[in-house]
């Protein structure tokens, strides 16, 4: 049986994480395109969270609550400057469409939106991935 090194784990964690984050996307833009407006803003949030938790998973974190992720991401990396505040912010907002496409029983998700989603959730994914490979290879 062959060992991996805790370094090997987290990178394949790293990895796999940004991997769903790529497929969450994909799946929202395949929504977007069939006019499934609320389903593209739940798989675009998605593709930010498990984008999100794949810079955690750098660091050894791992939170249980969506709420605590996205609080530490801002903390860590957007209130730092590592990464963009206008991100920060549009990832709140992401959050919120998707609630309200989920639960909200009267909400109307429109086109536009949900490409706002999908494009911050394709902006995330290409600054956390270039992120997440220079802090592996140290």
């Amino acid at each position: 049986m062959e060992q991996h090194n805790e370094s090997e784990t987290i990178q394949d964690l790293v990895l796999y994480r940004i991997e769903t984050a790529k497929s969450d996307l994909k799946s929202a833009e395949v929504l977007l395109n069939a006019g499934e407006y609320r389903g593209a803003n739940n798989r675009a949030y998605y593709s930010i969270y498990h984008a999100i938790s794949a810079i955690h998973a750098l660091n050894g974190k791992a939170y249980k609550r969506h709420k605590d992720s996205l609080g530490n991401f801002n903390k860590e990396y957007i209130k730092t400057g590592i990464f963009p505040g206008t991100l920060g912010r549009r990832i709140a907002e992401a959050e919120e469409i998707r609630h309200a496409s989920d639960y909200d029983d009267f909400y109307i998700a429109t086109k536009e939106e949900a490409e706002e989603q999908i494009m911050t959730a394709d902006e995330l994914i290409r600054l956390i991935e270039i992120y997440c490979k220079e802090h592996l290879k140290q």
